[in-house]
C-alpha cells in the first residue's frame, strides 16, 4: 500500500469523524409551505361572488394537522353546513356499528330487510352496502330536482319534520311508480331514499338515534365537539352559523345533514389516515375503512369511480386510485391522498345551492394540486 494512499485515506476518516461536519449531521425536515394554497383560497373568495368566504385544514398521517386558514366571512373555528360531505363521516359510523359484533347484530353487507320491521316495496335483496354505494335501485336525488311530483312521496327526508324511523317507512313503504327502479346492484344512481334508509338501518341496529350513536362511536372516542346531524337542507339559505341553527335532529338527514368545523372534521381525517385510530381509542378496524375505498361503480369518461362515501379519482397514467373525495352541494370538498399519507377538507358555504359545483370543482382541478406540490 503506497503512503500516498495512506495520506489520502487518513485525511478522508478524519473528515468523516468530525462531528462539526454538517454534511454528516441530521438535516431538519422543511416544514411544507402553503403560501401558495393560502393565496389561492384568498383570491377564490375575494373574486367569486357566490363565495365570500372559505377554509382549510391539511392533515398529515403522522404529523397530525399541518395547517389551517380562514379567509373572508369564514373563521377557522367557523360551523359550517355539509351538505354530501356528510357521506363519508355516515359510512364511517356504520362501518363503525359493523365492527362492534359484541354489541350490535349489523352486517354491512346483510339484506336491510332483516333489520327494518315494515313490509317494503323494494328489492328484498338490498343491502346497507348497496343503499350508501348508490346501488340499491332505489331512485335517487337527481329525480328531485328532474321530476319532483314524481318523487313527492319521498320528500320527508329534506324536511326537518317527524322523526328518522317514521320517514325511513314512508320510503321504505311507498313505491315511485313514475321513476325508474332496478333491482339491488346493477346501476348507479345517487343519493336520496337510500341514504335516508341507511341511517334508519343504523338506528335499529344500534338502539339509539342517529346522534346518539355518531356520539357514542365517534363523537366521543374522536374528541369531536360541535359535529352533529340535522335536517336544514329545506332551510339551509338561513342558517346563521350557530349551533342552535342545526334543525331536524329527530329526522337526521346522513347523507347531508351534518353541521362541523375544522378541527372536528381534522380528527375525523385523521381516523381514516390513521387505519381506525382516533388517538389511542380503536374506533374501528383498518380493512372497514378500506372496505369504504373499493370501487363499486367504475369510472366512465363524465364521472369518477364510487365506493362506499368516497369518488374514486383514477390516475392518468393508471394504477391504483390513491384519490379519494367527498365533495358537497354547497362547495365544500374532502379529501384523502392514500399515497402521498395525507388528507383535507375545504369548507365552503354556497347554501342557495346555485353554484357549489363551481367551488368543489375548483378546488378539485385547481387547490388540490397546489396543495399537493406544497407537500411534494
Amino acid at each position: 500500500m503506497s503512503k500516498y494512499f495512506l495520506i489520502v485515506l487518513s485525511v478522508l476518516l478524519t473528515a468523516c469523524s468530525d462531528g462539526n461536519d454538517s454534511r454528516f449531521q441530521a438535516q431538519p425536515e422543511i416544514p411544507p409551505d402553503f403560501t401558495e394554497a393560502d393565496a389561492w383560497m384568498e383570491n377564490f373568495v375575494a373574486t367569486e361572488e357566490a363565495f365570500p368566504g372559505g377554509s382549510y385544514v391539511v392533515v398529515d398521517r403522522e404529523g397530525g394537522v399541518l395547517h389551517k386558514a380562514a379567509f373572508g366571512n369564514l373563521e377557522e373555528d367557523s360551523l359550517v353546513l355539509l351538505a354530501s360531505t356528510s357521506k363519508v363521516p355516515s359510512v364511517t359510523l356504520l362501518m363503525a356499528l359493523h365492527d362492534d359484533d359484541d354489541n350490535v347484530n349489523f352486517e354491512i353487507d346483510e339484506p336491510i330487510a332483516s333489520y327494518l320491521p315494515w313490509q317494503g316495496v323494494w328489492d328484498p335483496a338490498i343491502t346497507t352496502e348497496h343503499l350508501v354505494s348508490n346501488r340499491s335501485g332505489i331512485p335517487g336525488l337527481a329525480n328531485l330536482f328532474l321530476r319532483p311530483d314524481d318523487y313527492a312521496p319521498h320528500l320527508c327526508q329534506f324536511l326537518p319534520l317527524g322523526t328518522l324511523q317514521a320517514c325511513a317507512e314512508t320510503l321504505y313503504t311507498t313505491p315511485l311508480p313514475g321513476l325508474v327502479s332496478t333491482p339491488a346492484n346493477t346501476a348507479f344512481d345517487y343519493g336520496g331514499s337510500q341514504w335516508h334508509l341507511s341511517g334508519a338501518v343504523a338506528e335499529i341496529t344500534g338502539g339509539g338515534t342517529l346522534n346518539q350513536l355518531w356520539d357514542q362511536y365517534i363523537g366521543a372516542p374522536c374528541g369531536l365537539e360541535v359535529t352533529q346531524i340535522g335536517n336544514n337542507l329545506s332551510l339551509a339559505p338561513l342558517w346563521d352559523g350557530n349551533a342552535e341553527s342545526l334543525v331536524g335532529q329527530d329526522n337526521a338527514n346522513s347523507e347531508g345533514g351534518m353541521m362541523s368545523s375544522l378541527d372536528d372534521y381534522a380528527k375525523l381525517l385523521s381516523l381514516h389516515l390513521n387505519d381506525g385510530l382516533c388517538g389511542d381509542n380503536r374506533v374501528m378496524s383498518a380493512d372497514s375503512l378500506a372496505f369504504m375505498r373499493i370501487e363499486r361503480t367504475t369510472a366512465e369518461a363524465d364521472s369518477w369511480g364510487y365506493g362506499m362515501g368516497w369518488w374514486l379519482v383514477e390516475p392518468d397514467g393508471g394504477g391504483p386510485t390513491t384519490l379519494f373525495l367527498d365533495p358537497g352541494f354547497y362547495g365544500s370538498v374532502a379529501w384523502l391522498d392514500t399515497e402521498r399519507e395525507y388528507a383535507a377538507v375545504v369548507f365552503f358555504e354556497e347554501y342557495s345551492g346555485e353554484s357549489g359545483s363551481v367551488g368543489s370543482g375548483a378546488v378539485v382541478e385547481q387547490f388540490i394540486p397546489i396543495v399537493d406540490t406544497a407537500l411534494d
